[in-house]
């Protein structure tokens, strides 16, 4: 088994710590197959850090379908 999905989460995991600072708790990044698909999980205290994490995912893996389901609380 290929460890590239790994490293791909480790890299969007990284632009996004970046981007927000950590204001994003229990941040989880699911990563599909060699980067087709994202999907974020967490929770963040305002729709700017949920956005940032988004532009984050988005630098590392620009071609990749996003699903940003980081919840605002």
């Amino acid at each position: 088994m290929s460890n590239l999905p790994m490293q791909l989460t480790e890299v969007v995991l990284q632009r996004i710590v970046d981007r927000t600072g950590r204001r994003v708790k229990n941040l989880v990044v699911e990563v599909t197959g060699s980067g087709e698909c994202v999907v974020l999980r967490g929770q963040a205290n305002c729709y700017h850090v949920k956005q940032l994490a988004q532009q984050g995912a988005r630098e590392a893996l620009p071609d990749a379908r996003l699903e940003n389901a980081i919840i605002v609380e």
